[in-house]
């Protein structure tokens, strides 16, 4: 079985508003909002005030000052000595989800998890390592008339009845498409999400061939199943370990499994 998603290659190429900069000499003292343990206060040189437009929507991409952070052998090691992606699949319970349509509902709480941490944020670029400041989800859409599927994308926006518009008008518009990637204009600051809504796995493992490089997330949903009168969702994390660690995916899943008890709230 193959796994495509939209956007690898032109992603190769941390929370809006919620990072301070102070300038010191050629370089910006970041103060993440945010107490993660294992992404201290770092040097970030070269902030990129000049920002990005995207659809006029700033994006920032943080570059990390590597001779100053504290990451840095253990990035080192699983970057260029022990070259180490690592998949993780867990069951969510999505028992509160069961009135909301599930995958643009998954799509948005997976966007504002990984919003919130600059570990699944955090990419290799042509300027060079750093992380950016908030991100976008790239996505399949399934065309039922050929069996076949299409990658797009769609604006996040923090107000889920806003960001469910534009899915539904993405959707509408390129869910019968022939083509791979009809949406033009794929932001820079993007992720990969996925959906097997056919199959209950238990693991699932991507391949890509980069050297390694691919530092960003990937996100494969499959089929929901009942257990105990809880609906379950089986859930792949797919990350690069130079960057993010099993404590970080943890983390990740605590905050996304919160997020999902709290959604109609």
């Amino acid at each position: 079985m193959v796994f495509q998603f939209p956007g690898l290659a032109r992603a190769l190429s941390q929370c809006r508003g919620e990072s301070r900069f102070r300038q010191n000499k050629d370089y910006f003292l970041h103060i993440p909002k945010h107490n993660y343990s294992a992404l201290p206060i770092v040097l970030m040189k070269g902030y990129n005030e000049d920002n990005k437009q995207q659809g006029g929507i700033k994006m920032a991409f943080n570059l990390i000052d590597i001779e100053n952070w504290e990451r840095r052998e253990f990035y080192e090691h699983f970057l260029n000595e022990v070259i180490c992606t690592y998949s993780i699949t867990v069951n969510l319970d999505i028992t509160p989800l069961k009135e909301q349509r599930l995958y643009p509902a998954m799509i948005w709480l997976l966007t504002k998890t990984v919003n919130e941490m600059p570990e699944f944020r955090t990419s290799l670029t042509k300027e060079g390592l750093g992380v950016y400041d908030s991100m976008h989800p790239m996505y399949t859409v399934f065309n039922k008339q050929n069996g076949n599927f299409s990658g797009i994308w769609s604006y996040f926006s923090e107000d889920y009845s806003e960001f469910l518009k534009s899915y539904e008008a993405d959707e509408r518009e390129y869910s019968g498409s022939k083509r791979y990637t009809p949406k033009a204009g794929t932001p820079e600051n993007s992720f990969n999400i996925s959906m097997l809504p056919w199959l209950e796995f238990t693991s699932v493992n991507i391949n890509v061939f980069d050297d390694g490089k691919f530092l960003l997330p990937i996100f494969t949903m499959g089929k929901y199943f009942e257990r105990d009168g809880r609906r379950m969702l089986p859930l792949s994390i797919q990350v690069h370990h130079a960057v993010c660690d099993g404590y970080h995916v943890g983390v990740f899943v605590d905050k996304l499994q919160d997020k999902i008890n709290r959604f109609a709230e």
